[in-house]
């Protein structure tokens, strides 16, 4: 008999093993690729156990025994069952665990039973399921957790009184099935309180948990539960229990893997200079923000003077002398095309112009508005000083006013083009422009309308 309960308990813990492990291989089809899945260094695969608690026979008992005492409703609180286990997890969902434990059965005293004391050792084989992570709950339950366990156990039964039997110290060992519940709450990184609640069923057992043969009708069966509380430690290097540890799926892999393409074409389409034209197409990295560029991210310079086309253009429209263009286009020449647009502005020569007594800038003022828009957007960390002046009409008080009224149109008008209010710093006061060339009369139309303008200051 002994040899089949020994066969039986081998070959159902085969079963239970090869069921847990193909449900591993249901979640990783090829175990190739396990790692890649779920990587086995995201969580701790040991976790050792120790519990204490209360174990209780149920059935079968003879005549006058009993383990309870019926006057009580929860009976009298004490310990006679301790454990010892281990347990290994294939997945985060599923494992093994070996469990070993001590139970001392006796009658309590004053509950009116015949007295007995019968010894238990048991050792159990159990598949585990980490519930909480079954049913995506973990976020749910924070702290808490939960495993359900069920599997073989085998027991060896041993009668420690002499008064009320004659089969003291005859052992007997029987066999059956387990099933229970265990609750978790972890406490420290590595550590949880865990509680569980057990069920065994014992399909040969002879003995009565009184120590003498059970009643016929009950030979053969034997039922118990136990009640235990106690500690989990989780074996790794993980700094976190197994039962919690954050597991990298293959779905967290494959938006892991997405995010980190989105960023490579992110950063493919960087566009250094701002020019329309990604880094990676860009051939010029360093053409002027604002001028005009080609498919490559070249400056357009059709003849060939070291000057972008775009920037000749405005000159030529803005300064109809041109000895006075080319005297720019000879200093431009000698700047490093980074700061050609910044020194050109600070040297006067991107302006917005205005009719006389008039505080809203000309048709012709668009294009120097728009550079100074345009640099602004291309420099977020730039700021720009706003400077109004007038002509020599009219007294020096009403001059001022008119200067400032200027320059706060053309901070309204960027402003309105999306630059933020707090980059555009009006300069009061600056009344009449008096910068004039000394060649030029003062006096004359064309003096006048050169001095009725706004000039920029990039900072």
């Amino acid at each position: 008999m002994k040899k089949s309960l020994l066969l039986l308990s081998i070959s159902l813990f085969a079963i239970t093993t090869t069921i847990a492990q193909n449900k591993v291989k249901k979640e990783t089809p090829k175990k190739e690729t396990n790692d890649a899945i779920i990587k086995s260094n995201t969580f701790n695969r040991w976790t050792v156990e120790v519990s204490a608690g209360r174990s209780k026979g149920i059935k079968p008992y003879n005549d006058d025994f009993f383990a309870s005492d019926p006057g009580t409703y929860l009976g009298k609180l004490s310990f006679n069952s301790y454990n010892i286990g281990a347990r290994y997890m294939f997945s985060p969902k599923f494992g093994l665990k070996l469990d070993f434990s001590s139970d001392l059965f006796e009658n309590v005293k004053g509950s009116g039973s015949n007295e007995f004391k019968t010894q238990q050792y048991k050792l159990s084989v159990q598949g585990v399921v980490n519930a909480s992570r079954l049913f995506n709950i973990e976020r749910e339950l924070g702290r808490f957790n939960f495993l359900v366990h069920g599997g073989l156990q085998v027991g060896q039964l041993t009668p420690k009184l002499k008064s009320n039997t004659d089969r003291y110290n005859r052992s007997e060992d029987n066999g059956g099935v387990i099933f229970g519940i265990s609750p978790e709450f972890r406490i420290f990184k590595n550590f949880a309180l865990i509680a569980d609640y057990s069920v065994v069923y014992n399909y040969r057992q002879h003995y009565a948990w009184n120590g003498d043969y059970a009643p016929e009708e009950n030979n053969l069966y034997g039922q118990m539960v136990s009640a235990t509380i106690g500690l989990t430690y989780s074996l790794g290097e993980n700094n976190i229990h197994g039962d919690w540890a954050p597991i990298i799926t293959k779905e967290m892999l494959a938006v892991e893997a997405l995010d980190k393409k989105v960023g490579d074409i992110q950063k493919l389409m960087d566009d250094s200079d701002k020019d329309g034209v990604p880094d990676y197409l860009d051939v010029e990295n360093n053409s002027i923000a604002g001028v005009a560029v080609d498919t490559k991210g070249r400056m357009v310079d059709i003849n060939k003077n070291g000057v972008p086309d775009e920037l000749e253009k405005y000159l030529s429209n803005n300064y109809s002398d041109k000895t006075e263009t080319n005297k720019i286009l000879e200093g431009a020449l000698s700047e490093s095309k980074s700061d050609l647009i910044k020194d050109l502005v600070n040297k006067g020569y991107v302006a917005a112009y205005f009719e006389f007594n008039a505080a809203k800038p000309t048709e012709m003022s668009s294009d120097g508005i728009g550079f100074i828009l345009t640099y602004l957007r291309s420099n977020p960390t730039s700021s720009v000083d706003v400077i109004g002046y007038a002509d020599e009409i009219g007294n020096s008080d009403y001059n001022i006013k008119l200067a400032n009224k200027r320059s706060k149109a053309v901070k309204d008008i960027l402003i309105k083009a999306g630059v933020n209010p707090y980059r555009i710093n009006i300069i009061p006061g600056a009344g009449v422009d008096r910068g004039i060339d000394k060649s030029v009369d003062a006096k004359s139309p064309e003096a006048r309308r050169l001095v009725r303008k706004v000039v920029f200051q990039i900072k």
